[in-house]
């Protein structure tokens, strides 16, 4: 451990007045200035920046990302279409394997009558149903998802059944129970992914150029309706806005409201405890994770007191999972022929071992963010550490769901707003779609083997680990680093921003081995 003074002069020193104007994409990216040579090129040096009474970057950037959601519920609006089958009824259209075809699938329109949301006298966590009726694996089944991400659909069933009731008097436009219940819950992931932007674009306030990113990203384009996790990364950067604020009570709260829609937000806290450690700041930090865990038991103690097996539902069937198709350890098995760390499981049957390996490689992943956390010259921003635990997660869990990679689009932006190689990463990513669609379509239906969507998977991996590097690697060489380079220490640092270190591990270096002593006679 190194004394606090012999850290204190890596702190970027204070800026100058002049030095804090807004940060220019076009002056900074090679990749944006010459994409910008159809709008007149880069900007000039005699410019006026900041007096458009409208046009302001954060309301470029939130209209960027209305038309890139607009364009995305386009492109699942094929799997709402309906039919009207021999009996004369409408029903929603999904022959021939039409969301796999379309590439329009969303986990949205098929769980409103897999949870059980169609029926109007349900309740998340209170209402069950038997899977695989009349077999030896019959079993019953309640809502799987947190918390708040069941409520969330069970308040979009509820509107939707108070839609078609006025649409019956003619008041509104009718249509399949399912399409509207989509265009509801479609609305308000909308909503939240606005406020991500958003909280971006605050968060980086000399660069609120960077949020153009999370609006305008491939990702979002393909996965911002294919499940619920535009809430989940909406109070994640909240969280982190309200922490760049200095308010670690209210970041706690954001981030713990996002831990009880999915469990990644919780993540945060780690990077934050490794950060406040090395700035002598656990006060704050203790605030903000007493906040956090405070909310997220007001919010599920109740469900899992008087609903105990339905809020016990996501815990089992995590547990349960077996290896996702698009997990490194599938892509490993499939290779290799290797039957997994459990072997063959029968239906039902718990991965034990496999759990227990993914939960240890992201405990080693995370110790290992850690020591850079607390070795690097300089300490590390907030979204950098963020950004490297939530990607180790991923890459270790036996579970990486598409739009999982949502979760790291903000963080991306906020670690490394390198606009190049974020965009190529986001675009490899989105991409993986497209073969995971035909994989799922099946050979004899003309789909795609299943070697080639691993390969779109590893490619995908190979790139969220490049980005890992280089994150890593302006950790250690912060000269590199363009926020850095531009005089800001962190934006999103809050309290840690400018703070002096007073605990810091000396890096590890190998000892020199003894010199013979033939040789220092030499």
């Amino acid at each position: 451990m190194s004394s606090p003074t012999e850290h204190t002069t890596n702190r970027p020193a204070p800026v100058s007045l002049s030095t804090r104007q807004r940060i220019a994409p076009s002056l900074e990216e090679p990749f944006i200035a010459g994409a910008s040579g159809p709008l007149g090129g880069p900007l000039g040096e005699h410019a006026t920046i900041g007096r458009h009474w409208f046009w302001t970057p954060l309301r470029v950037c939130l209209m960027l990302a209305v038309l890139t959601l607009t364009l995305s519920w386009f492109g699942k609006a094929a799997c709402i279409q309906q039919f009207t089958n021999d009996q004369g009824e409408a029903e929603l259209d999904w022959r021939s394997g039409r969301p796999y075809v379309a590439m329009c699938y969303s986990d949205i329109v098929p769980l409103y009558g897999a949870e059980r949301l169609n029926n109007p006298d349900t309740f998340p966590y209170a209402t069950k149903w038997v899977e695989n009726e009349g077999t030896p694996q019959a079993q019953e089944r309640y809502m799987e998802y947190p918390v708040l991400t069941g409520l969330f659909q069970w308040v979009n069933a509820k509107l939707t059944h108070g839609w078609l009731s006025i649409a019956d008097t003619g008041w509104l436009p009718g249509a399949l129970p399912v399409a509207v219940y989509f265009n509801i819950t479609a609305f308000f992931l909308a909503l939240a992914w606005l406020v991500t932007v958003w909280a971006v674009a605050r968060t980086m306030r000399r660069r609120p150029w960077d949020a153009a990113l999370v609006a305008v990203s491939p990702l979002v384009l393909v996965h911002a309706f294919t499940n619920f996790d535009t809430i989940s990364a909406a109070f994640a950067a909240a969280g982190v806005l309200a922490w760049s604020r200095r308010k670690p009570a209210l970041a706690g709260l954001l981030i713990g409201l996002g831990a009880a829609a999915k469990l990644y937000p919780l993540f945060l806290l780690g990077p934050l405890l490794v950060l406040c450690l090395r700035a002598g700041k656990l006060r704050e930090w203790g605030k903000a994770a007493a906040a956090a865990v405070g909310i997220w038991l007001t919010v599920n103690l109740p469900i899992a007191v008087n609903l105990p097996d339905g809020w016990g539902e996501f815990f089992r069937l995590n547990t349960e999972r077996p290896m996702d198709p698009d997990s490194l350890y599938n892509v490993i098995s499939y290779f290799s022929g290797w039957s997994g760390f459990d072997g063959v499981l029968g239906t039902g049957e718990t991965p034990t071992a496999l759990n227990i390996v993914s939960a240890l490689l992201f405990l080693l992943c995370c110790a290992g963010i850690g020591y850079v956390g607390l070795t690097a010259p300089v300490r590390p921003r907030l979204g950098q550490l963020g950004f490297l635990v939530v990607a180790a997660f991923l890459l270790t869990n036996k579970v990486w769901s598409p739009q999982y990679s949502l979760w790291l689009v903000p963080l991306a932006v906020l670690a490394v707003p390198r606009w190049k190689p974020l965009l190529g990463w986001m675009v490899l990513d989105a991409l993986v779609w497209a073969p995971r669609m035909f994989y799922y379509l099946g050979e004899s239906g003309k789909g795609l083997p299943e070697g080639w969507f691993l390969g779109t998977v590893v490619a995908r991996d190979l790139a969220v680990l490049g980005l890992c590097a280089l994150v890593v690697r302006e950790i250690y060489a912060p000269a590199k680093d363009l926020v850095r380079v531009a005089g800001d220490d962190d934006p999103a640092g809050g309290v840690l921003d400018r703070a002096p270190d007073v605990f810091v591990l000396k890096p590890f270096t190998r000892r020199p081995s003894p010199r013979d002593p033939a040789e220092t006679r030499r």
